[in-house]
């Protein structure tokens, strides 16, 4: 057996086309594992560094095994008879679902103004490690504190700007990183962050997209304990899974009139999976990507207003209903 490429079978081995075939395959699939991790580290940019390092892990390993393989099997100029063949091609569907989902997993990377938000000044003090971020005010902080979940694949960096606002109103906000992005993969990290921010004693959690699904979850969970409660839900976007309509919190839902993801439908039909007092408030002409900055979102609606003006909005009625509570 042999072909244009020179490749032979070692001598005395019954080389089948099935091997040649896998012989080919390993090669695409490795070089493509290079490629893409590659071009998803470049595309992820600063987030490498300031993202949760789940993803740095994946994209490092991926990239170290598809380029060893790589090496090796476009070094090698034998085919060989292999054994196993289903194994393998369980093997080669594994590899290119770790290579799709490197792809997939690529965020959203915060932009101005959210970016210059996460500077610290004489009136708030921003606090970055590898699990989250902490707003924290330079006075007196109130014991209401504000735990905020990002949206699916979006960087925790891109809500700076717009609850940075309640940091400066006295409120202590803390904004997880979520593993890959994924909110649900960060149902824990509230349960940790309560007892871990004195003076906080009450919370009010938020989120947006997917984030305000989990963060949904974590007040049915925390809103009748005895120490730290959570008091309050915000939805920047986003409605529950499940029924709340019996939880022991106020809600606040923001939306945007004009969002294509989390549409005016979507957000309406939630109202009877809340409570009778659950406040809503639409930002006319705001869309989905506009409560984080991290530039556009595909299948979002087309904006009618300023994202700037959204923004203001969207920061002031999350002010005024957290400090409620401090009233």
């Amino acid at each position: 057996m042999s072909d244009a490429s020179g490749i032979r079978p070692a001598n005395g081995a019954a080389a089948t086309r099935a091997d040649a075939v896998f012989f080919w395959i390993t090669r695409v699939v490795a070089t493509l594992g290079v490629v893409v991790t590659v071009w998803a580290a470049a595309s992820t940019g600063p987030m490498l560094i300031h993202g949760h390092p789940a993803y740095l892990i994946l994209l490092v390993l991926a990239f170290a095994v598809s380029l060893a393989i790589a090496v090796r099997s476009w070094l090698v100029r034998v085919v060989r008879h292999r054994r196993w063949k289903g194994i393998r091609g369980v093997l080669v569907v594994l590899s290119l679902g770790v290579i799709a989902l490197a792809w997939w997993l690529v965020p959203s990377t915060a932009v101005e103004p959210a970016l210059s938000a996460m500077d610290s000044d004489t009136s708030v003090t921003v606090t970055e490690t590898a699990d989250q971020i902490v707003l924290q005010p330079t006075g007196a902080a109130s014991d209401v504190g504000v735990f905020f979940q990002p949206g699916a694949r979006v960087d925790a960096r891109a809500y700076a700007a717009v609850l940075r606002p309640l940091a400066e109103a006295g409120h202590v906000v803390v904004i997880p990183k979520q593993p890959f992005g994924i909110a649900f993969l960060s149902t824990g990290a509230f349960g940790s962050a309560r007892a871990g921010h004195p003076p906080v004693t009450r919370w009010v959690i938020g989120g947006h997209s997917l984030g305000g699904t989990v963060a949904a979850m974590d007040a049915q969970s925390f809103a009748g304990a005895s120490t730290d409660p959570v008091v309050g839900l915000m939805f920047f976007a986003s409605y529950p899974a499940n029924d709340l309509s019996g939880l022991d919190a106020r809600v606040l839902s923001i939306s945007g009139t004009n969002d294509g993801l989390a549409t005016p439908e979507k957000v309406t039909a939630s109202k009877a999976s809340l409570p009778a007092d659950a406040r809503f408030l639409a930002i006319e002409g705001g869309v989905h990507a506009f409560f984080g900055d991290y530039g556009p979102q595909s299948g979002d609606g087309e904006p009618s207003t300023s994202q700037d003006a959204a923004r203001a909005e969207i920061s002031a009625a999350s002010v005024a209903f957290v400090d409620s509570f401090d009233r």
